[in-house]
C-alpha cells in the first residue's frame, strides 16, 4: 500500500512557498536569465545547460525526492495575487539526531528585490523548520560584501557566527563566506572557558 505524503506549502502574507513544478520552467528560466547579472556575483557559476528544460526537470525530480526523504526543502516563491514566480529558497543539508539543523540558501529575481519578499520567505521557512520540522538550528552563509543578504539575515534574527574559509566557489574562485545562524531557543551568550 502506498502512503500518501502531503507536499509542503508554506503560506506567508503575500506568497505561497511550494515545491517546484514542471510548469515553472519557463517563468523560472526567464527570471534567472533576466537576473543573471544581478545573481552572478553571489552564486556558483552556472552550468552550460542551467536554464534548459532538461536541467529544470532534473531539479523538479530532485526537489520531490529530497523533500520526501527529509534531506532538503526546496521551495519556489510564488506571489499569490498574480502567481508570479519571484525566486526560490531552499533548506538543505537537513541533519537529524543530535544536530537537528539545516542550511538556508535563497535567491530572488532582480525586479522583485528590495520589496521585503525574501525577509517574508526566510521568516516563513524558519518558522516551519522550528515548529513543524522540529529543527533546532538554521545556518546561512553569504559573501562578506553581500550587504543585502547580510541585512536580510540580520533582520530575520540570524546572528553572525564567524567566517568559513574557502566555503564555496563563486565565479570560479574559492571564496570565504560569513556564517549566520538562527536558533529555535537562542542559548548563545558568554562561555567561561579557562
Amino acid at each position: 500500500m502506498l502512503a500518501f505524503r502531503r507536499k509542503v506549502r508554506i503560506e506567508t502574507e503575500r506568497m505561497t512557498l511550494r515545491l517546484p513544478q514542471h510548469g515553472d520552467w519557463k517563468p523560472w528560466a526567464m527570471l534567472r536569465a533576466e537576473s543573471a547579472g544581478f545573481l552572478a556575483p553571489w552564486e556558483p557559476s552556472w552550468a552550460e545547460d542551467h536554464l534548459t528544460r532538461r536541467s529544470f526537470t532534473n531539479r523538479v525530480y530532485w526537489a520531490a525526492r529530497a523533500e520526501a526523504q527529509g534531506t532538503a526543502l526546496p521551495l519556489m516563491l510564488v506571489r499569490r495575487e498574480d502567481q508570479a514566480l519571484l525566486g526560490a529558497i531552499t533548506l538543505d543539508n537537513i541533519r537529524r539526531g543530535p544536530s537537528q539543523s539545516g542550511t538556508l540558501g535563497y535567491w530572488i529575481g532582480e525586479q522583485f528585490s528590495r520589496r521585503g519578499y525574501m525577509k517574508e520567505a526566510i521568516l516563513g521557512v524558519v518558522h516551519h523548520a522550528f515548529n513543524v520540522m522540529d529543527l533546532s538550528r538554521i545556518e546561512a552563509a553569504c559573501l562578506p560584501e553581500n550587504a543585502a543578504s547580510r541585512g536580510v539575515l540580520e533582520r530575520c534574527g540570524f546572528k553572525y557566527e564567524g567566517v568559513a574559509q574557502s566555503y564555496l566557489q563563486i565565479a570560479g574562485r574559492w571564496r570565504n563566506h560569513v556564517l549566520y545562524a538562527s536558533l529555535r531557543t537562542d542559548r548563545r551568550g558568554r562561555t567561561d572557558v579557562g
